[in-house]
């Protein structure tokens, strides 16, 4: 461990040694980790440090603590991730699960926004997806996913219709999970595409809602635009 001008605390160095090892798939989505004690003598500090770095994970929602059988790597269920992230309710402040209708999808070569986003070299090849998401049987969501093709390859190939939940796809099918996301949102008129696509008149008024998804390592993943019809629906916050 380190000492010296720039020490860091030991619990965040054995914070920083447990994330990497789940960050690079040692230990994998739903996989237990070893014992409190046996971390601690492998990396020769006391197990009340391990316990603290641990609990700074669960903090962070990295890993979960289960009562009496132990920690584990934190795992998405479809469910559980798109009400983590979804925010979207009905005039009677109800969130439901939206359904998904793919509508496009596409290789390419990033652009100056996407390249922005994801923190992507000039060229960088990337997917591109969009996709309808109806709630209450209405088409009130439209979204265009850009994410690296390098990170997910294969995601697009086929013919085979993704899940509605890729956040839940990412970790299971390629070990990438989704840690947390960054969102900026703004009023704006639909253009052409989005109006035609949710039934509005060019210019009609929708929210525009920018996400750029966040993994364990701090790196972004995936670029998000969704774009809102507000007319009977809200984007719902809840802060404490």
């Amino acid at each position: 461990m380190e000492t010296g001008p720039s020490f860091v605390p030991l619990y965040q160095q054995v914070r920083g040694i447990l994330l990497g090892r789940i960050t690079d798939g040692y230990w994998k989505p739903g996989e237990p980790l070893p014992a409190e004690p046996r971390i601690a003598e492998e990396l020769g500090v006391s197990p009340g440090t391990v316990r603290k770095a641990l609990d700074d994970l669960a903090a962070a929602k990295v890993v979960t603590r289960r009562q009496g059988r132990g920690t584990y790597v934190t795992e998405h269920s479809p469910d559980t991730a798109l009400f983590h992230f979804f925010r979207v309710v009905n005039a009677k402040g109800h969130r439901s699960l939206p359904d998904c209708r793919e509508l496009s999808r596409h290789h390419g070569k990033v652009n100056a926004r996407e390249r922005k986003a994801l923190d992507l070299p000039a060229g960088a090849p990337v997917y591109r997806i969009r996709r309808m998401r109806p709630m209450e049987g209405r088409d009130v969501l439209i979204e265009d996913i850009t994410v690296p093709a390098t990170l997910f390859p294969g995601l697009i190939d086929g013919r085979a219709p993704l899940p509605n939940t890729l956040y839940d796809h990412y970790q299971r099918a390629y070990g990438v999970t989704i840690r947390r996301a960054s969102e900026t949102l703004r009023a704006v008129g639909a253009s052409d595409s989005v109006a035609r696509h949710l039934g509005l008149a060019t210019g009609h008024p929708v929210m525009e809602i920018h996400r750029v998804a966040i993994g364990l390592d701090e790196k972004p993943i995936e670029l998000r635009i969704t774009w809102l019809a507000t007319d009977d629906f809200a984007y719902h916050v809840e802060l404490e």
